[in-house]
């Protein structure tokens, strides 16, 4: 059983769903990744996600798109945010996974690469441009060191795929509310939720839900039918402010506002 495996049957077991928080490693650099991962901890975050900083992003927005920029532009490298959480992993209260590219895993092979993952600290990965078909040496890998390889099912996955994908996931399944790229939405379709509620009835693998999420009423409401929520855009793009605010009143804000997304989970009750 992986790291995130337990949390979420930690989870279960006490009725409560997951809040998953992603940010862009070394945005504006890497002290500040390790400050907002350290305050989140805090917190209460259930787990976070790095984003390795890529030159073309596969379904980013603009948000995430310009703090990568932003990172790779001050040098950021793969290395550097290994060891970054290696170091971070020790003093948090959550797992750590690794969302990335498949090109960035390729190139430095796929064993080394989740061997120095695992090494790292990092419990899991999302490589969102690795289809199913494809994935079978990397989740073999993942499994060997103990890491969940975690898959993204979106509201265009035609119903057999969506089994498929459930069928190879490995510690929660990324459903993704909106078609498109990230990014804050004022409203979310409806019909997410007769799709999660079928898949749900479906797999025992856990659900949890992540675009366009930015407000405690999207996270009370999607939680109800999820094992959990996932919210990027609306932090980065409070993380974003340090160009022209003070760090400190940067991290304030975004752990302000993470906050009340949290606040928002107990009022939501496992229906599994």
């Amino acid at each position: 059983m992986s790291r995130i495996d337990e949390l979420f049957r930690r989870l279960r077991n006490s009725g409560r769903k997951a809040f998953i928080a992603f940010i862009p490693a070394g945005d504006p650099d890497l002290a500040f990744t390790e400050a907002i991962l350290l305050r989140f901890s805090d917190l209460g975050v259930s787990i976070c996600e790095l984003g390795v900083p890529y030159s073309d992003p596969i379904a980013d927005g603009p948000v995430i798109q310009a703090a990568y920029t932003r990172a790779l532009s001050r040098g950021i490298k793969l290395d550097d945010i290994l060891t970054l959480a290696g170091k971070v992993s020790l003093r948090v209260g959550f797992p750590l996974v690794l969302m990335t590219s498949y090109a960035i895993v390729f190139r430095r092979g796929i064993e080394e690469f989740v061997r120095q993952c695992a090494r790292g600290g990092i419990a899991g990965l999302i490589v969102p441009d690795l289809p199913v078909e494809e994935s079978g040496p990397l989740a073999e890998t993942c499994r060997g060191f103990d890491l969940s390889l975690i898959p993204l099912v979106t509201p265009t996955t035609p119903p057999d795929r969506a089994l498929r994908i459930a069928a190879q996931a490995s510690g929660f399944i990324y459903y993704v509310t909106v078609t498109g790229v990230t990014g804050e939405r004022d409203h979310l379709p409806a019909e997410v939720v007769h799709k999660v509620q079928w898949l749900r009835s479906r797999t025992e693998v856990p659900i949890c839900l992540g675009f366009g999420i930015n407000q405690p009423d999207q996270v009370a409401s999607l939680a109800e039918i999820s094992d959990g929520v996932i919210v990027g855009s609306a932090i980065v793009r409070r993380i974003a402010e340090v160009e022209r605010k003070p760090r400190e009143e940067v991290l304030e804000d975004t752990s302000r506002f993470v906050r009340t997304l949290l606040e928002a989970l107990p009022r939501c009750k496992t229906t599994r």
